[in-house]
């Protein structure tokens, strides 16, 4: 098999499958596993796929299916990592801050213990991350409970948040589009819209493959955060064009070779 036809062969079946591993890809194309892997990130650096641990995803899939918490938790580790170290560097003791659900928060979570602040969440896995730290009094904002991201919601979360006023707030989602922020679920997107819009200052923190992509419920205005921290696989052009909208920060990376 011509290597133009194994990639058009690999893009098809990433998008037939949504979330497909590189055993499988072996498996189905008979080719080595490096080849694959090679392959594959060839295809993610061309935007055509989602590299994740282990093998690829959809580019659309998250429209159609939204990702579990685990599955969450293997994208884009590198990159996630250093975007909440970076986020972690603005927070100062004294600060009463929001931190929303998402994995790239959970790892913010892990920065923060030495800090003398007060912390909010509407997230079980940022508290868990948190309650082992003595310095930083925190709040769980109970609610509904969504299995997907571990978060609580909905009217008992919301009651709660539109009391509280918050120095800081760092939220993430699964795409911006434009000035489009959005997200999976409707009523998770509200929870974290009352937030921000109770937070002197506002961070969305999302990595290089949540640029140009939408996802079901628009819950935020980009024109209104003031921080968009990302990391440094962003392309110029993506770069110059949300600057536009957004005071954009980029933390630096240092990938590894366990794709």
């Amino acid at each position: 098999m011509l290597k133009k036809e194994r990639l058009l062969k690999l893009t098809e079946l990433v998008n037939q499958e949504g979330i497909i591993t590189v055993t499988d890809i072996v498996k189905q194309l008979n080719v080595s596993d490096m080849t694959i892997r090679r392959d594959l990130d060839e295809l993610d650096k061309a935007g055509k796929i989602l590299r994740i641990h282990g093998g690829a995803q959809s580019i659309s899939y998250a429209l159609d299916q939204e990702l579990s918490h685990t599955e969450k938790q293997e994208v884009q580790k590198e990159e996630k990592n250093a975007i909440a170290k970076l986020a972690a560097s603005y927070v100062e003791d004294g600060d009463t801050i929001f931190l929303g659900p998402g994995t790239t928060i959970e790892l913010l979570a892990g920065y923060l213990g030495d800090k003398k602040i007060r912390i909010i969440t509407n997230s079980y896995p940022v508290f868990e991350n948190l309650r082992q730290y003595d310095s930083a009094d925190i709040i769980l904002v109970g609610g509904d409970y969504r299995k997907n991201t571990r978060a609580f919601f909905g009217p008992i979360a919301n009651e709660t948040l539109k009391r509280l006023k918050f120095t800081k707030c760092f939220i993430s989602s699964n795409g911006i589009h434009n000035e489009a922020i959005s997200t999976y679920n409707m009523a998770e997107g509200e929870t974290q819209n009352i937030a921000l819009n109770n937070s002197r200052t506002k961070y969305l923190l999302v990595d290089n493959k949540k640029f140009n992509r939408d996802d079901f419920y628009i819950f935020y205005n980009l024109h209104d955060i003031d921080y968009l921290v990302t990391d440094d696989h962003v392309s110029p052009d993506l770069i110059a064009h949300y600057s536009q909208y957004v005071t954009l920060q980029q933390a630096q990376t240092n990938l590894g070779d366990d794709l």
